[in-house]
């Protein structure tokens, strides 16, 4: 992929709260990354060529009116937050509802307007353990290459003392991707693609899902937030609590269905597909190709698990993504016995962490 002069940009973090509301709270994030959500909204295809344009046909007006009523009905704060982002960013709302429910909109694009790449998954790479010697995560965040140099991490800190890292999609709610909060909680996550008979439009969104995940007390705390969340589309959400030494693969689609995986010995490796709920999906090659490789290739310690998410042996569909249309923005690891969760920039098979934090305590670090 050609250099956009924003691969190299540092990711910055902006420690927000406690606040005293939740749309101030979104309003200073808005403003704070004014011009990173006004570029990322400039180079996003999707929102340009198919969704705004759809936002404005007669058809789109129900479904769109569900989504709001039926998300600020459920999660007023969090809709007051994503209000705030917008305005605090100064950009049209409308705009910023769209990228947030992408996912429960493009489903419902008419077909023939439909441009190949808004079909194309967020795909992102999972590779999961809990054994006698090691508990880990290692994740690929992996998105359309609009949104490279277009992400940031929010340190929120709530007023009852919760506080949480996010990584975060420039206009989007924290988060879309992955973060963990001071209960010793973290989640990563890994979209799913059912087909459109499995969807519920004007359902919950997965990103006021995932914010409500920020909240969460523990794992079983995790877990029912996603039991009672309504979702329109459906996700693959890893659960992680560092205090039990725990990690769930929980798989939901719309109608409340879910399937809950303990992680164990065997490491899990996860690419975008339900493995373990019964939903009609859409065949992925990409994801089907992954999973494939990883299969073959070793598990047994840290550094395998990031030669893993850093192979590009399968010159169509890697794991490691550089273009053109997706790319693996960056590598989470959790490790749960070290207490840590690192973000890695580039290939994690040369393993250098841009950022560290400590879960054990409300302290973070940075190298």
């Amino acid at each position: 992929m050609e250099s956009s002069g924003l691969e190299g940009k540092v990711l910055e973090m902006f420690e927000v709260g406690p606040c005293e509301s939740a749309y101030q709270m979104g309003f200073l994030i808005g403003q704070r990354f004014s011009n990173l959500i006004r570029s990322r909204l400039a180079r996003d295809l999707i929102l340009q060529d198919q969704l705004l344009p759809f936002a404005q046909t007669p058809q789109a007006q129900p479904l769109l009116k569900a989504l709001a009523d039926n998300n600020k009905k459920k999660f007023p704060s969090y809709w007051d937050e994503l209000i705030g982002t917008a305005e605090g960013s100064g950009v049209p709302v409308l705009n910023i509802i769209l990228i947030n429910f992408r996912k429960e909109i493009v489903p419902f694009l008419p077909k023939n307007k439909l441009i190949s790449n808004a079909e194309s998954p967020d795909d992102c790479s999972d590779v999961l353990i809990v054994s006698d010697s090691m508990a880990m995560v290692a994740h690929n965040e992996d998105a359309n290459v609009a949104l490279v140099g277009h992400t940031y991490l929010i340190e929120g800190m709530l007023s009852n003392e919760l506080s949480f890292i996010a990584y975060t999609y420039a206009g989007e709610l924290p988060s879309c991707a992955f973060g963990f909060n001071s209960h010793g909680l973290a989640f990563t996550l890994n979209s799913v693609p059912p087909i459109e008979d499995e969807i519920v439009a004007g359902g919950i969104g997965r990103n006021f899902i995932s914010r409500d995940l920020l909240e969460a007390s523990g794992i079983d705390d995790a877990v029912t937030r996603i039991r009672s969340s309504e979702a329109s589309v459906g996700h693959s959400y890893n659960l992680i609590d560092i205090r039990t030494r725990k990690i769930l693969n929980v798989e939901t689609a719309s109608m409340n269905r879910i399937s809950l995986r303990e992680v164990g010995a065997t490491p899990f490796f996860r690419a975008n597909m339900y493995l373990h709920l019964p939903v009609q999906q859409v065949q992925d090659d990409n994801s089907i190709s992954r999973q494939r490789r990883a299969l073959v290739l070793p598990k047994t310690s840290k550094n395998e698990f990031l030669s893993l998410l850093g192979d590009m042996a399968d010159a169509k569909y890697p794991i490691y993504m550089t273009g053109p249309i997706l790319y693996t923005l960056c590598t989470a690891v959790i490790d749960l016995d070290e207490q840590t969760f690192s973000i890695l920039e580039g290939n994690p098979k040369k393993g250098e962490a841009s950022h560290v934090f400590t879960m054990s305590s409300k302290e973070s670090k940075m190298p």
